[in-house]
């Protein structure tokens, strides 16, 4: 066997390899302050730790832990492209957190991850700023997180986020549908915009179109528009539990699908729903989109929220009093329809807009 020779060279740092600790530990000291802004009853350990420590509150007879992940899919090729990297953090916590206030769940903490090819501190401290601001707006703590930098997977100027949220609730209390019945109310939350769903085609669109951030639709820049955070729902909606116990009988938060794939998701086998089309008013940029994309109605309510990002289902008996309450906590309700019964199987047929 041949023996390599090994020639003197100046010795390799993982600096050198495109990693820089060094980095890593300033992004950790940037974002401690933001960090320390979400934190809650229940937390018992700071950043930097190997696990993140939350204890159960005090005060559960029956306590189910619920958990959810997300992205914010293509959406960050926007966020990279015209520099909105704060907005993304912000949807990285709505995804998760809405997606368990379904079940009836308050958000008690949420992790982050981070993974990019070149660590740029001024970015990522950006984007742990909206993911701060959207743990505020859940009343969550952002317990602990991941950065990874990865020299040759992205690259630079781009990242990927992945986020994990961690909720609570009384066995009791969960929502899971089964109480729905014929005749329930729909009630419609507005959405911010498309919130982080549909992006491939929004991106398709802007280029058939050839418009830029800096176009406006209303007095709005498109920038605004597409960018803007994905709502979230839970202070409101969960002041409405606490004071209607058991009138919401389920709930869809209204992601990847649509209306039409999202609201059969939560109803029982043998019921459907039906909305009125003249209930709410198609936002603008919705508008925009259609018409710039021909895009047919029944793919705009498989695609998109279509401007209604949470919707709940309700008894009739109490649908106006959690109405009430839901509008003393600052929430448009929209009354969209009611269940109905049906024969269909396949999510898209068990929901009629008429």
């Amino acid at each position: 066997m041949t023996k390599k020779t090994v020639t003197s060279q100046t010795p390799l740092t993982y600096r050198d390899a495109g990693v820089d600790i060094d980095t890593g530990e300033a992004l950790v000291q940037r974002i401690k302050p933001l960090v320390e802004r979400t934190m809650r009853p229940g937390v018992l350990s700071s950043l930097g730790g190997f696990g993140a420590l939350f204890e159960i509150p005090a005060g559960y007879r029956q306590p189910v832990l619920v958990s959810g992940t997300d992205g914010v899919g293509t959406k960050l090729r926007l966020a990279f492209d015209w520099q909105r990297h704060r907005t993304v953090g912000i949807d990285l916590v709505a995804m998760s957190v809405n997606d368990i206030l379904v079940q009836g769940a308050e958000p008690l903490y949420f992790l982050d991850y981070f993974a990019c090819g070149v660590l740029s501190v001024e970015t990522a401290t950006e984007v742990v700023a909206g993911i701060a601001e959207g743990c505020t707006q859940a009343g969550c703590a952002l317990i602990g997180g991941e950065t990874a930098e990865m020299p040759g997977m992205y690259p630079e100027g781009e990242y990927d986020l992945a986020g994990f949220a961690v909720g609570i609730v009384e066995k009791e209390a969960l929502i899971d549908g089964q109480q729905i019945q014929a005749g329930d109310v729909l009630l419609g939350l507005p959405s911010s915009g498309p919130h982080s769903n549909g992006y491939s085609l929004i991106r398709k669109i802007l280029e058939r179109a050839g418009a830029g951030p800096q176009d406006t639709i209303e007095g709005q820049t498109l920038a605004d528009l597409i960018m803007a955070p994905t709502r979230i729902y839970v202070r409101s909606v969960l002041a409405a539990l606490k004071a209607h116990p058991g009138a919401i009988r389920g709930m869809a938060h209204i992601t990847g699908g649509g209306l039409s794939e999202n609201i059969p998701r939560v109803l029982p086998a043998g019921l459907g729903a039906q909305i009125q089309s003249t209930a709410w008013q198609l936002p603008a940029l919705f508008q925009w989109l259609q018409t710039q994309g021909q895009v047919a109605d029944e793919e705009m309510h498989r695609v998109f929220n279509c401007g209604i990002g949470m919707v709940l289902i309700v008894s009739q008996a109490q649908a106006e009093a959690v109405t009430t309450t839901l509008q003393a906590e600052g929430e448009q309700v929209i009354a969209l329809g009611q269940v109905v019964q049906t024969e269909a199987t396949r999510a898209v047929d068990r929901l009629e807009i008429i």
